[in-house]
């Protein structure tokens, strides 16, 4: 079996659906706020909602019927149906803060890999669950918003506007002298890398770096969504090959994304000790 045997599209936009639906089960800040108690696999400390998220998506992926291996913020890597080659990487809510507090941005974020790495990545959704705008890309197909196909990134873009996440305080603090050396204008923070990397793909920010390391679940998605759209994308200190970058959740790295390769190349000296 190959990723190009199931209509991903479809099955993901029943994912997110199904991700909505559980979020409106908890419709106040005080309600999204209750932790479960315990820590999901990636490490955070796993609230109500991200478990909610989490069994909407892995019902969908169940009722699929092949052997699969899902990796998950919340449950880690998971056989379904016997498991299998294709790798499917999920992060249920990817700004789940900003999901906590009602603030629109935050994402359900899926892709789906022929094996264990970003290379083989080929598909990547992301649904944002407050805008409700819809991105995805299929590898060599390009990427998409909305079902529109988003245009080649501009090959002359300057670093006007520049994203961040992973920005706890003493993260920018240590950062400050290598941010202002990129010679980019502004500074924005959304706090969710899955969007982030969408909006970079849009032309939105010309460039994103997280100050500290992400994991596989963070960018699986939205790194396909960037080089569909003719960006770069780098994982500095997991691989020499950004493509290498495992998906596992032992994955950890920085990550850096931009509309050009020189771009890119001018934010490699930018992280947190």
């Amino acid at each position: 079996m190959t990723p190009a045997d199931q209509d991903w599209l479809a099955i993901c936009r029943r994912a997110a659906a199904g991700v909505e639906a559980a979020l409106e089960r908890y419709p106040k800040i005080a309600d999204r706020s209750v932790a479960t108690g315990g820590r999901g696999e990636g490490g955070d400390r796993t609230l109500v909602i991200d478990t909610a998220a989490e069994d909407a998506i892995f019902s969908e992926l169940e009722a699929v019927g092949v052997g699969l291996t899902a990796v998950s913020e919340e449950r880690g890597q998971v056989p379904i149906a016997g498991g299998g080659p294709i790798h499917v990487v999920i992060d249920p809510i990817d700004g789940s803060r900003n999901a906590k507090r009602r603030m629109p941005l935050h994402a359900v974020s899926i892709a789906v890999a022929e094996d264990n790495t970003m290379g083989g990545v080929a598909f990547g959704y992301v649904k944002d669950l407050g805008f409700g705008e819809e991105w995805w890309a299929q590898r060599g197909e390009g990427a998409y918003l909305d079902g529109e196909r988003l245009p080649e990134l501009p090959a002359d873009a300057e670093l006007e506007l520049l994203a961040l996440e992973m920005i706890r305080p003493q993260h920018v603090l240590s950062t400050a002298e290598a941010l202002e050396a990129t010679g980019a204008a502004r500074l924005r923070a959304i706090g969710s890398v899955a969007l982030s990397l969408c909006f970079v793909a849009a032309g939105r920010f010309d460039g994103l770096v997280t100050l500290a390391d992400c994991r596989s679940v963070d960018a699986a998605a939205g790194q396909l969504i960037v080089r569909e759209a003719g960006g770069a994308v780098a994982f500095p200190g997991a691989a020499d090959d950004p493509l290498d970058t495992g998906l596992g959740l032992d994955m950890r790295s920085r990550l850096i994304a931009a509309a050009t390769p020189a771009l890119a190349d001018r934010l490699t000296g930018v992280g947190a000790d």
